[in-house]
């Protein structure tokens, strides 16, 4: 999709994040593509999802934008969203609508900062579409300088700087959707639809929503915590 169809089909929406982890009971790409599909029956606008083989499933089954990443361990660096190039080459070949980036201060693995890589894979991608996630305004108003064309409140609430931040964000939402003129995107602890509908009235451009609709053992621990606090009354 050209980057003016994809933000007029999120504009104002609920994206949400499809994603598990190998150490997940619902790992698997045709799983997540099957949740990516009740995500859009359910009204969602966009899919944000984790791994090449996992968007690719997901783009053969719905046709909503996808906001794809790879979350990579390295030894050398905090940054595990997209932290190298061969992360990006491989989720081109799998054709997300956005590639969604690590935008905090943190260096990348191999002591790189996030200007020399984003300037590499700006050049090398130059009609890709990149997400900043972003953890402080500051993180957004160098994302925003560099050239991104979204930036989101993802990684608030984890880094060492916001490790104490509340979640949702709002204030960093609002902040950023007041300052900066790219489209901004509410992510990061919403939990309820009363939580994205005060996301959304903060003046972003849309909210992802991910363990709170996507992770049922995530889902299922709030009730049974209940039936615990309860008890323990």
């Amino acid at each position: 999709m050209k980057k003016e169809e994809v933000f007029k089909k999120i504009k104002g929406g609920l994206i949400v994040s499809c994603q598990a982890l190998p150490e997940e009971p619902l790992h698997g790409s045709y799983i997540m593509a099957r949740m990516a599909l009740a995500a859009k029956e359910g009204g969602a606008c966009g899919i944000r999802a984790n791994t090449p083989e996992d968007i690719k499933y997901i783009k053969e089954t719905i046709d909503l934008p996808v906001i794809g990443l790879t979350k990579s361990i390295y030894i050398d660096s905090e940054v595990y969203i997209t932290p190298t190039l061969e992360e990006v080459k491989e989720l081109m070949k799998a054709r997300p609508d956005i590639i969604a980036l690590d935008a905090t201060n943190r260096l990348r693995p191999g002591g790189i900062c996030l200007k020399e890589f984003f300037l590499k894979i700006k050049e090398e991608f130059p009609d890709m579409l990149f997400m900043a996630d972003c953890a402080t305004f500051d993180d957004a108003l160098e994302a925003y300088g560099l050239g991104f064309d979204i930036v989101g409140t993802t990684l608030c609430g984890y880094t060492n700087e916001t490790r104490n931040e509340k979640l949702p964000a709002i204030s960093l939402m609002k902040e950023m959707a007041e300052k900066l003129p790219v489209p901004v995107i509410a992510e990061g602890g919403i939990s309820s639809p009363e939580e994205l509908k005060e996301a959304l009235d903060t003046g972003v451009f849309a909210a992802v929503v991910g363990s709170a609709i996507t992770r049922p053992s995530e889902i299922t621990k709030r009730f049974t915590k209940a039936i615990r606090d309860k008890d323990s009354i």
